[in-house]
């Protein structure tokens, strides 16, 4: 198996790029291609003491920043890391993209250089989220698309399902549409018109959900337009930080508090580990007809390790043929 990953996307490239990469080579037993510039990366490896067994260096020039227009990535920056790696997967030479670069030129090379799956009307970006009992589920569409047609939201109802069931490993996984409430009068248009389409989808379709009982466990997909999704991932960020900061303040106040950390640090332990987005790794840009994940902008070796993990799961599992022939079914065209 061929992954490749853009070697100067994130902030804390080509280092921890490279040391993700090593250790998908040891442990995941994966082929690994770094695109960039091909010097530095060599004298990089070298400075860190990584082997090249494994590891090939594509060259590339520049990087495509977020300042940049993210369709520059079509023409002009077409041979940046970030452009050479998603031509590669396009041309067949890798089986899977990872980048921790410009979320928005993610999301255009993954769909007008590698295209997307028949019938697909827009990818979507899908992060992992923690919720009760350890568990996690995926948000759809996590920023992707702005707005967002009933049809699409079905889509990605539909995407979200194989995935978790394919990738995750959730069997018949629950997807809730993200409403202001449960009953059918609550929310707009967009709801009240997705909820029609997605009783007569074959996903196991729960109904509306409110925000506040999906971190309880209420669904595995949730399916909502970008902006939604990206308010309600912001929101949950927040809290997390708000909750780790109380938390730290509490258990550190005096003498007592603090031997009552020690007795429980386990525990903080792994909810701490539950929390961190470097366990994951990254998140797909899903309806892609190949895999691509975006990994975190700060993302350490850590967490590029997580996102080669999840790549090789999803192109073992062979996800993208359940959701091909899923979207196929409902016998929609293109846009165009």
């Amino acid at each position: 198996m061929k992954i490749v990953i853009d070697g100067f996307g994130g902030d804390n490239a080509p280092d921890e790029v490279l040391k993700g990469a090593a250790m998908a080579v040891e442990q995941l037993g994966a082929d690994i291609s770094v695109t960039g510039d091909i010097e530095l990366l060599k004298a990089r490896m070298k400075g860190l003491g990584i082997p090249e067994k494994g590891i090939e260096l594509v060259p590339a020039n520049g990087v495509i920043t977020t300042e940049d227009n993210p369709r520059s990535i079509l023409k002009d920056k077409a041979d940046t890391s970030m452009g050479v790696a998603f031509r590669m997967l396009a041309d067949g030479k890798a089986d899977a993209a990872i980048s921790a670069g410009s979320t928005a030129a993610i999301v255009i090379g993954g769909t007008m250089i590698e295209k997307r799956i028949k019938g697909v009307k827009r990818t979507a970006l899908v992060p992992l989220m923690p919720c009760k009992d350890g568990k996690k589920y995926c948000v759809l569409d996590g920023g992707a698309n702005i707005e967002c047609r009933p049809e699409m939201l079905q889509q990605f109802a539909i995407l979200g399902s194989c995935f978790m069931e394919k990738t995750m490993g959730v069997k018949n996984p629950r997807v809730g549409l993200l409403n202001i409430g449960t009953e059918d009068e609550k929310g707009r248009e967009l709801e009240h018109e997705a909820k029609l389409l997605l009783e007569r989808t074959p996903v196991n379709f729960v109904g509306y959900v409110e925000a506040r009982d999906v971190p309880l466990g209420a669904v595995d997909v949730l399916v909502t337009d970008g902006f939604t999704g990206n308010v309600y991932l912001k929101a949950c960020e927040g809290m997390g930080a708000l909750m780790k900061d109380a938390l730290k303040s509490m258990f550190f106040a005096n003498l007592k508090t603090k031997i009552g950390a020690l007795c429980v640090k386990k525990q903080l332990g792994g909810f701490s580990k539950q929390m961190d987005y470097k366990e994951i790794g990254g998140s797909p840009l899903l309806g892609t007809a190949k895999p691509v994940f975006k990994a975190h902008g700060s993302s350490d070796a850590k967490a590029f390790f997580g996102a080669f993990r999840q790549a090789k799961l999803f192109v073992e599992n062979d996800a993208i043929a359940e959701m091909t022939e899923a979207i196929a079914a409902l016998g929609v065209k293109d846009d165009k």
